[in-house]
């Protein structure tokens, strides 16, 4: 039963992520509009797209989930930045979605980094012994 609740924290913000690929890497109109207001048309889209597939591969693998999350909490907490400072929480009349579903993504990974938190702590103890020989 805990491995089945493992794969959903992590399955949660990789689907999130992954279907919103689509949009952004096929220049759909509300992902242009939304990176255009922000002035980060078209690079932003596209990096950031890249970034969330990077991170969604990164929490699908077990020895590096917890990167992959700290790197997908980074992104959805600039996005939330941006729906708070700049787009509204309600954009293009979607109702908060994708505020909701960047909210979402936050707390999952955020459950993700403190499920996994030996895997960030042991890099500083590698990094700790490595100084100390």
């Amino acid at each position: 039963m805990k491995k089945i609740v493992n794969w959903i924290i992590r399955l949660v913000p990789v689907v999130i992520m992954l279907q919103t690929l689509y949009f952004k890497f096929s220049a759909a109109p509300e992902s242009v509009y939304i990176f255009s207001k922000i002035g980060m048309e078209p690079y932003g889209r596209i990096g950031i797209g890249i970034l969330e597939l990077v991170a969604s591969i990164l929490i699908l693998i077990p020895r590096t989930t917890v990167y992959g999350a700290v790197l997908g909490l980074g992104l959805m907490l600039g996005a939330i930045k941006f729906h708070v400072t700049e787009l509204g929480i309600d954009v293009q009349h979607d109702g908060g979605k994708l505020f909701y579903l960047a909210v979402t993504v936050a707390v999952f990974c955020t459950l993700l980094i403190i499920l996994y938190r030996k895997q960030i702590l042991s890099i500083f103890s590698k990094n700790k012994m490595a100084v100390t020989r």
